[in-house]
């Protein structure tokens, strides 16, 4: 984890990954379709490919758009905290995927590719610039306070990469890390005897099996584990902020407070050299509500989570910008796929992974400009069509990685994030 040095200058040192699992539909946020108003109840043309059946005829947004900005970018009802920030954010609305299928198009987002057992994007970068921090991991992954994605930990793994590169679960309700505190009566030299003697054990044991990656990070996340009980506390107290930062990131709410909390969170660790942050929003609770995935009551569903997360994003922009973090630290937002254009049961949208919306703030990026373009009813990318891996290779680029050289051989193989494929998006920066 020792930092490495870029490629090239970086625009960006640091990334916070804002997730939205289930699939937030593109044409009810930040794609608005004035065609599905005016075409509203009709059959679309073209056939479509839907995953959980009843297909309706084309649905206009249950939600309102304003134009923001100086730059006139439009944004639904639902965000109207981040739609402040729209000069700032550089949104691009010709994203796709390759599966519709929740699991394999969360790997795709993380990982690249739709199969299990890859690295993800917060791996490669820890393995491409090591981390700053020695008394913190390099990657901090923070799940919904209702449950993990879809896909689970397989979404923040290291793959075929040492385990060490993998990500470090903070928890998003009580303490975020388990056990932290030795136990009561353990002097600081005791515990160092034990870690020593421990370390002895595990070496000899690494030593008849050099090729357990599984092992050697075993050995490292002990000695991680001690220095971080100098640090780690006071990194993720976020009682010590002030009631006006507090206020800012929507702690005073009970409806914003959950995520509110964790980006907080993300701005601490961030502050503090962690490298790479990852935050779902949205788990595996009880009910599909529980995500973004609005199959039978898209108002209602967006409605709700576009009210948890709104606050708390915007907040974590402004913090980070009259701290002097924006210009160093890479904000990224997207979901596994978008929705379809056409009514599920007369109120809901299924899954459509042909086009969706995400966008980038900080580190240098040109706010103020939507990137490409869907089709008129939003159900295809049309202009400038973004992929996945043209997605990472933008990350990469932004942290002064190219992504054609940042290999790891596995296999027989020189494997990248970006496979044989990716292109960075040329206007991204100003």
């Amino acid at each position: 984890f020792a930092p490495k040095p870029a490629l090239f200058p970086p625009r960006a040192t640091n990334v916070i990954s804002l997730f939205m699992s289930g699939g937030v539909s593109h044409v009810d946020t930040f794609d608005p379709k004035q065609a599905l108003v005016d075409h509203a109840g009709e059959p679309m043309a073209e056939s479509v490919v839907v995953r959980q059946g009843h297909p309706g005829p084309l649905m206009p947004s249950p939600f309102s758009f304003r134009k923001y900005g100086e730059s006139g970018i439009e944004v639904s009802e639902i965000f109207p905290h981040i739609a402040k920030k729209v000069d700032e954010i550089a949104f691009i609305r010709s994203l796709y995927g390759r599966s519709n299928d929740h699991i394999q198009a969360t790997y795709e987002m993380q990982t690249g590719q739709i199969r299990v057992g890859f690295p993800s994007v917060g791996s490669w970068v820890t393995y491409g610039l090591g981390s700053e921090s020695s008394s913190l991991p390099a990657f901090v992954v923070m799940n919904d306070h209702r449950g993990g994605p879809l896909g689970g930990p397989t979404d923040w793994s290291a793959g075929f990469m040492p385990a060490a590169y993998q990500g470090t679960l903070f928890r998003a309700v009580g303490d975020p890390i388990v056990d932290l505190q030795p136990p009561d009566g353990m002097t600081e030299n005791q515990q160092r005897a034990r870690l020593d003697t421990l370390a002895k054990l595990n070496e000899i044991d690494l030593a008849k099996n050099p090729g357990n990656s599984e092992l050697a990070a075993r050995i490292s996340s002990y000695e991680l584990a001690y220095r971080m009980q100098g640090c780690a506390p006071e990194a993720v107290d976020t009682t010590v902020e002030s009631d006006a930062t507090k206020k800012l990131y929507g702690l005073d709410n009970a409806i914003t407070e959950p995520f509110g909390r964790q980006c907080l969170m993300a701005r601490r660790l961030v502050e503090r050299g962690v490298r790479f942050v990852q935050l779902f929003h949205g788990g595996l609770g009880m009910q599909n509500t529980d995500t973004w995935d609005a199959h039978s009551n898209l108002k209602e569903n967006h409605s709700q989570h576009a009210a948890e997360t709104d606050l708390p994003i915007a907040g974590l922009l402004t913090d980070l910008k009259s701290r002097g973090m924006l210009d160093s630290t890479l904000i990224v937002w997207h979901g596994e796929f978008g929705r379809m254009p056409i009514s599920q049961r007369g109120v809901g949208r299924d899954h459509n992974p042909l086009a969706m919306t995400g966008w980038m703030a900080g580190a240098g990026i040109q706010g103020g400009q939507t990137i490409g373009s869907s089709d008129e009813f939003g159900y295809r990318a049309a202009e400038q069509r973004v992929s996945a891996h043209d997605l990472h290779a933008t990350m990469l680029h932004l942290l002064g990685m190219d992504h054609t050289k940042l290999t790891y051989r596995y296999n027989g193989r020189d494997m990248r994030l970006t496979d044989v494929h990716g292109v960075p998006i040329p206007q991204i920066v100003a």
